[in-house]
This record gives structure tokens, sequence and C-alpha cells, in this order.
């Protein structure tokens, strides 16, 4: 197997006229948080400011976005779901979210006006359990169906917020298309942030649902004197996550957006793939997608998400699961006074990256072509904590998947 870090540079950018990232812009997601902060749960969570390790690592600024604190559940992908949610019961209402917060959602009054919502998803966990913990709160119900190969710790917390659960033996596109099969077959809902023709709506409301964690952060560095970000690394998996990120910053900062970077595993890396053929359009990764960065293990593109990162995007890059791990232990053991990050194997791999491209001479072309110095201001996002315990032990504790010597 490859253990090196495979990057490419984006060459599509000046290709054709960029798709609109209105959709994503401050004016659009501040109406998202407004809804979010409707949740009795809700607060904006940590963005860490590692002094230390940036210093170490020869950088003007790392902060790190400490999603383990979201919604009590651990991991930001209930804000994808729970606002699609929302604009589906809104829209079916025939009313505007605005007016449908929390409370008014979960009333009596709306619950018997909506009748009975199945709503059904594929996922790794942290994804099924939003949508579980949603349709929990909004009084309805939730089928989810879990990949080959997930982890037991997840599929429960999925069950324990209502949902019906099991794990099948697909993978995750797979998966989808079960999930999307029976949502035919018995009328229920599908929540998925895998856009395809003829289901584009709610995929692009869980993209702005993201978008409430990026516009947190901007206002976060804006409290600490830094006026945006230099670089943003965000990791991919469908690449929802990292078109919202990357639309967002884009439409907030115009001319002068940030050095955006996407990070993929290198077992399921179809973004990295897609801007390897340099045609404009995404390329599909089939087979096991066998990583322990599960909430990457998407083989299939987001195509509205694709549109956003391929213009507006500055490079792409496949890492194997040893970058992974190492983000997980850079994170969870700070240097000096750096507040500790309990980052999960999706949440850490950027951190990773970003360590071996500013001490690693292999990645000393990548470093340059990004202008990576001691002038960057760099953001992150550890997109969930410890949300496999064993797992996240085993990588920390025992030093499973170390550095290879190559």
């Amino acid at each position: 197997m490859n253990q090196k870090i495979k990057w490419i540079k984006n060459q599509m950018m000046e290709k054709q006229e960029k798709v609109s990232i209105d959709f994503l812009s401050c004016q659009e997601i501040s109406k998202v948080r407004q809804f979010h902060k409707s949740f009795p749960e809700y607060s904006a969570t940590p963005l860490r400011q590692l002094n230390d390790l940036a210093a170490y690592l020869g950088v003007a600024g790392m902060y790190v976005k400490d999603e383990s604190y979201r919604f009590g559940l651990n991991a930001f992908k209930v804000l994808g779901g729970s606002f699609a949610m929302a604009k589906y019961l809104a829209k079916r209402l025939r009313r505007d979210i605005s007016q449908l917060g929390y409370e008014r959602l979960t009333s009596d009054e709306v619950r018997k006006e909506l009748g009975e919502i199945t709503f059904t998803t594929a996922t790794d966990g942290n994804h099924g359990r939003g949508v579980a913990w949603t349709a929990n709160r909004l009084k309805q119900k939730s089928v989810v169906y879990m990949p080959k190969g997930s982890s037991l710790t997840r599929l429960e917390n999925i069950r324990a917020e209502g949902a019906e659960a099991s794990i099948t033996d697909l993978n995750y596109d797979d998966a989808v298309r079960l999930a999307t099969e029976n949502a035919k077959k018995y009328g229920w809902v599908v929540v998925q942030d895998t856009a395809w023709k003829g289901y584009e709506e709610i995929p692009t409301w869980i993209m702005q649902g993201y978008g409430t964690m990026a516009l947190e952060a901007l206002e976060q560095l804006k409290a600490v004197g830094v006026e945006k970000p230099t670089h943003v690394f965000v990791q991919a998996g469908v690449g929802s996550l990292a078109g919202a990120v990357q639309g967002f910053f884009a439409s907030a900062c115009e001319s002068d957006r940030p050095v955006t970077v996407i990070v993929e595993s290198d077992q399921a890396d179809c973004l990295y793939k897609s801007a390897l053929a340099n045609d404009g359009e995404p390329r599909i990764v089939n087979g096991d997608l066998a990583t322990i960065m599960a909430g990457l293990a998407c083989g299939e593109p987001n195509t509205i998400a694709w549109n956003v990162l391929r213009d507006y995007s500055n490079m792409f890059a496949s890492c194997p699961d040893w970058v992974a791990a190492k983000g997980m232990r850079i994170l969870g053991n700070p240097l000096g006074i750096d507040a500790r990050v309990i980052s999960g194997e999706s949440g850490a791999v950027t951190a990773g990256l970003v360590a071996e491209l500013m001490t690693n001479p292999d990645m000393a072309e990548a470093k340059a072509k990004l202008g990576l110095n001691e002038k960057s201001r760099i953001l992150l996002f550890s997109t969930e904590g410890d949300t496999d315990p064993v797992k996240y032990r085993g990588i920390t504790w025992n030093g499973e998947y170390p550095v290879p010597s190559i």
C-alpha cells in the first residue's frame, strides 16, 4: 500500500465561469444559525488557538474549531441534518423556516398538522446520529443504515436516539442506494448529503446547515484580532462539509479568500481523482473504501459541492490513515499551554497534513505552492471527538497507524 501523501494543485479554477455560491453567503448562513440557536442545546463550539503548536510548526497561528462539543453529540453533523429536516417540514407546512424554530416545530399543533414522518439515511455514524437525534426531538421516526465495518459503539449511539438502525454488508454509497430504495417503497424522506440528479434540494440544505460552523469560526477569529485565516484545511467525504466551508469563506472574503486545501482519505479520494482528471467532471471511487477515517469513506461526490470545490479550492490532498493518526496524537497531546483537542479519525487528518507540510522535506513543493510561511494563519475543523473510544485509545495510547519510515 502506498504510504505517501498525494496532492495536486487545482488547475480548473480559471477554466470556466464560477458556480454561484450565494446560497452559502453570510446573509444566508446567518439565517441558518438563527434556526440552530432556537435549540436549547445550542452554543458555539470552541475555537482553540494553539499558539505553541503554531510556533513549533513555524506559522503565525493555528486555530482548531472543536466540534466535539456540538449539541452533546460529539460531532458537527447534526448541523446539516437538523436544518435540512426543518426546511423540509417548513416546505411541507408552506411556511418560512424563520417562523419555525425548535419550540414551534415540536409543538403538538405542528406535529398534528404534519402527521407521522419517517426520515432515513445512510451513515458511518455521526450524520445518522444527528438525523436520529433531530427526528427524536421533532417527535418523528428515523431509520438508519450503516456501511459494513461500522463501529458498534456508533450504532448503539444512534439507537439510543430512538432510531431503527443496522449495519449492512454494503459500502457507504451502496448503503445510500438502499436507503433511497426503501424510502421510495415505504414513503420515507431521505436525508443525505450526497446529491444526484433529481435529489439536490436536501443536500443543499445540509450544506447550508454546516455553514453555521464556518460562520462561528470566522466570528471567533475576529474576536481574537484575526480578520480572516490565510489558509483553510478542510476534510472531505462526499464533499458537502468542504463545499460549505469553501463556499462560505469564498463568499465572505470574496477576492481575498483564504487558500483552501481539500483533504481526503487515499482509500476514498474521489475529489482528488476528479482534480487529477482536470476536466471539471466528478469521478467515482469504488470498492470497500477501507479507511480508519470512516466519516470520509465516501466514493461518490456530492455534485453540488464538487462544483464549488472545483471553482474555488487551491489544492486537493489524498492522505493515508497514518496522517489522521498523527493528527489525533498531535491534537490530543498539546505543546506548552495549548488546549487539548480530542479529535477522532476523520477530525484530525488536516492537523496531520499541516504538520507534514511544515516539517517534512518531501512536502516542500506543496508547502511552497500553498505559500505556507511564518505569516500563515491556519484554520482547521476537528469535526468529531472520540466517537469510537476504543479506536481512539488504540491509536493515541497504543500507537496504531504509526508514521512510516519512507
